[in-house]
């Protein structure tokens, strides 16, 4: 209903009354705000009591005026969230595919770099010169198991060579170029290498049958080998060096005693070649230089035929003085040789007795 017909529509109010009141809270309100802003350093204590009353009362206005302004902020991004989740889900999809691309390629490379680090890392003892290569090629079958590595005679690389990766031995070097070498793995069928047990020195021939084990051959002594036994190469024969780790030995389902290579827990595709051509390498240069042996001498070196002579020293001669003659004193005449004794005479042979002829005597 009209405000008129209300309770209310009688009461009349003065206009000289409104514009009083306004005039007064108009006045009052710049009295505050000339009072706050006041700079006069007499009535510090006025202007503090003042500015302190003000803060506190446009503090909760202030936060009441703002309220709708950030709700509204609030309400907007709220909103804009809502009505854009499938394009934000689309782009997040994105930069996960994109990331997980990348860590996959981080998590190669840290793989590939913690390689070359334990392929780096190998040493021997004494130390033998290596040479690092890349396996480019594999041969597979029932009868051969050989790889091809970019590493050959430019890099000193022999017929014979060991060859390593980051966990043990891989096999040897059977054939030789420039820039290509071919490596016969310790599977292969015409694999033979002398291996022993690290735990009892026991001896075997490690013979390559195809597959993934290959066999521990003439095994000597009373139980030399137990289940988990590590197999190192021995050395006999001068093919390899000893103590390169091989495997570990387990039991076979046919009853034979088989290695678990080490080699195989990696891939061989880096391996490093060891330059060894013979046991002469390991040993130290200044051992194998020539030494001259003392004489062997007996009871009476005089006699014995393997001593050797001794010098004849010559007595040194005596230096030439030249003193005067009054005070020199003669040397005494050297002592004359003894006279030879004559020689006994010697006995006159016997004559040989002739018979004399009796005469009358019957012929």
């Amino acid at each position: 209903m009209p405000f008129r017909e209300g309770p209310l529509g009688d009461l009349k109010v003065p206009l000289t009354w409104t514009a009083a009141v306004a005039l007064i809270v108009a006045v009052v309100i710049a009295v505050a705000f000339l009072l706050a802003d006041r700079r006069e350093t007499l009535q510090d204590h006025a202007y503090g009591v003042t500015r302190q009353t003000v803060d506190t009362v446009s503090k909760p206005v202030s936060g009441v005026i703002a309220a709708p302004g950030r709700w509204t902020g609030l309400g907007l991004d709220f909103a804009r969230s809502y009505f854009f989740t499938a394009s934000e889900n689309r782009r997040l999809k994105a930069e996960i595919a994109d990331l997980r691309h990348w860590r996959d390629q981080a998590l190669a490379l840290q793989d590939t770099n913690d390689r070359y680090k334990s392929l780096l890392g190998l040493k021997t003892d004494p130390p033998i010169p290596m040479a690092s290569a890349r396996v480019v090629s594999d041969s597979r079958g029932p009868f051969a198991n050989t790889r091809l590595a970019d590493a050959g005679s430019e890099k000193g690389v022999l017929v014979g060579n060991p060859v390593l990766n980051e966990r043990g031995l891989v096999g040897r070097i059977v054939g030789v170029s420039r820039g290509a070498s071919r490596v016969l793995l310790l599977t292969d069928i015409a694999s033979r290498t002398p291996v022993m047990i690290d735990r009892t020195n026991a001896r075997a021939i490690l013979t390559g049958d195809g597959g993934p084990n290959p066999k521990l051959e003439y095994l000597r002594g009373v139980d030399p080998i137990q289940e988990g036994d590590r197999v190192v190469t021995s050395g006999d024969g001068g093919v390899v060096p000893r103590g390169l780790p091989v495997g570990a030995a387990v039991k076979g389902l046919d009853g034979r005693w088989r290695v678990v290579l080490f080699a195989d827990d990696a891939a061989i595709d880096f391996v490093r070649i060891l330059l060894f051509k013979d046991f002469a390498q390991l040993a130290d240069e200044k051992q194998l230089q020539t030494r001259t042996l003392p004489p062997v001498t007996t009871e009476d070196p005089q006699t014995s035929i393997l001593s050797a002579p001794a010098p004849i020293a010559k007595p040194p001669a005596a230096p030439a003085t030249t003193a005067p003659a009054a005070t020199s004193t003669p040397k005494p005449p050297p002592p004359k040789p003894a006279a030879p004794k004559p020689a006994a005479p010697k006995p006159a042979a016997p004559r040989p007795v002739t018979p004399t002829p009796v005469v009358g005597a019957p012929q």
